[in-house]
């Protein structure tokens, strides 16, 4: 039985979301940006689409940009607003643990002059409040934090974090919501941020489509070039279907805020015990303050990669860290900004659920992932006594 347990890589397209797609697919296929009765139904495809984005951020339909993914909204937001920004200033502050979208448009910014401030983290994940506050300058003009770390889970203290962002009001603020969107509320009003982006793939809806809130009166400069389309934020034909899909996949998900994630917790908390039970197991990110399907570990005395690999082949698809960093050497940079020694961070699984996850697969779960973990030490050991084989040659 081939068991799932990667879904804050990618989740599966939902039945359902799949259904609301295909008429698109089928039949609506004209440009929204032409004046006949094609183009004419895929705009308005596109605009109840927006319009059910928006209800559920309790935003207005006209701050929503829709976007090539996730990966896209971070870019929009970060490169957009500092470059719009410039003359009033060119600091920006992220943290140490951001999603290499975040943190990759920090840098390249930094060829251009900005200046960046990268704030670290504790043992948990998180940044601290005062140092976000004592970071922030009258040359800053962008904050940008995630809700939820892609890697460990950890939900960031976000209200205060917000608050003391806010506290200059020069500063705008950009939180990067997409781990967070399956699992929690976002209510842009309340959380009182300027831009945030969320992606389709996360939460039961497709790839290749993400959006990004941008409050009314928020400036940015379009990154992508070649048309007017979404209010000349984000050229290009405007992907119809993936809109759909990515609004029928956002309204799901608020409308079983009240039971998933509960479920998925009592099942991700079965796990996390069978897991720890092996000696030199330790959990990553906060204990309490993590969204319900995160299983982050790091296994000592084991490498993350070959455990992921092992556990393939045994049935169970997981991973060691960001998918986005697949195939690296290096040890997660989440992990390092977390005080991790590189041959701690080297040991890192992330077992992530998801809606559909069941008992059954759990329970399966529960009896593999420790012994895969026993049987590669016991592999390790035996090659690190007898390194050339000698002994079993001798036998």
């Amino acid at each position: 039985m081939a068991i799932y347990l990667d879904h804050a890589a990618t989740t599966p397209l939902r039945r359902e979301v799949l259904e609301a797609m295909l008429p698109v697919l089928a039949e609506t296929f004209g440009n929204p940006s032409s004046a006949h009765d094609f183009g004419r139904r895929a705009r308005a495809a596109l605009d109840e689409a927006r319009e059910s984005v928006a209800h559920d951020l309790r935003a207005d339909p006209r701050e929503i940009v829709f976007t090539g993914g996730g990966s896209e909204a971070i870019n929009l937001a970060i490169k957009g607003v500092a470059w719009a920004g410039r003359t009033r200033g060119h600091h920006l502050v992220t943290s140490a643990v951001e999603h290499e979208a975040v943190l990759h448009s920090a840098r390249y910014l930094e060829k251009f002059g900005f200046e960046v401030t990268v704030l670290p983290v504790d043992r948990y994940g998180r940044v601290d409040p005062d140092e976000l506050a004592a970071a922030i300058s009258d040359r800053t003009i962008l904050v940008s934090l995630q809700a939820v770390n892609n890697e460990v889970g950890t939900i960031q203290p976000i209200d205060e974090l917000v608050r003391r962002a806010r506290a200059q009001r020069h500063v705008l603020v950009h939180l990067d919501a997409v781990q967070a969107a399956p699992w929690m509320d976002l209510d842009v009003a309340a959380l009182d941020v300027d831009l945030l982006s969320i992606a389709g793939h996360k939460l039961e809806g497709p790839k290749g489509i993400g959006a990004l809130y941008v409050r009314r009166g928020t400036t940015l400069l379009a990154q992508q070039h070649g048309g007017p389309q979404e209010r000349h934020r984000r050229a290009g034909t405007e992907n119809v279907a993936g809109a759909v899909g990515l609004a029928a996949a956002l309204r799901l998900a608020r409308q079983e805020r009240g039971t998933v994630p509960g479920r998925v917790r009592a099942l991700r908390d079965r796990l996390r015990d069978a897991v720890l039970a092996v000696p030199g197991v330790e959990l990553t990110g906060h204990p309490r303050d993590r969204i319900p399907g995160n299983l982050s570990v790091v296994v000592r005395d084991v490498d993350g990669q070959s455990l992921t690999l092992a556990l393939d082949l045994a049935g169970i698809a997981c991973s060691s860290g960001s998918a986005c960093a697949t195939g690296s050497t290096e040890p997660s940079h989440v992990l390092s900004a977390m005080g991790y020694p590189a041959e701690e961070a080297r040991g890192a699984l992330r077992l992530t659920l998801g809606r559909t996850t069941t008992e059954g697969e759990i329970e399966a779960a529960c009896a593999v992932v420790p012994a895969t973990i026993r049987r590669l030490r016991e592999g390790a050991a035996a090659l690190a006594a007898d390194p050339l084989g000698l002994q079993a040659g001798s036998a």
